[in-house]
């Protein structure tokens, strides 16, 4: 039974929706399991509690709205 896990910012329901669908397709593409076997997991951090380079992705975010 493979499972999918995904962390990163928070999505929309479309997001969600689109990137369950991928995942389960790659994943029997790859694995041959059926599409009741495989389990994938979205986990959705905030932009304050994810960090790059230094900075809160809020902040990333903040400062390409500003160029």
């Amino acid at each position: 039974m493979p499972v999918v896990n995904f962390k990163g910012s928070q999505l929309s329901s479309e997001q969600k929706e689109t990137l369950i669908q991928k995942f389960i397709e790659i994943t029997r593409e790859v694995t041959h399991a059926p599409d009741p076997f495989i389990t994938v997991i979205i986990e959705e951090y905030s932009d304050d509690n994810l960090g790059v380079g230094g900075k809160t992705v809020s902040q990333i975010k903040k400062e390409l709205k500003e160029i």
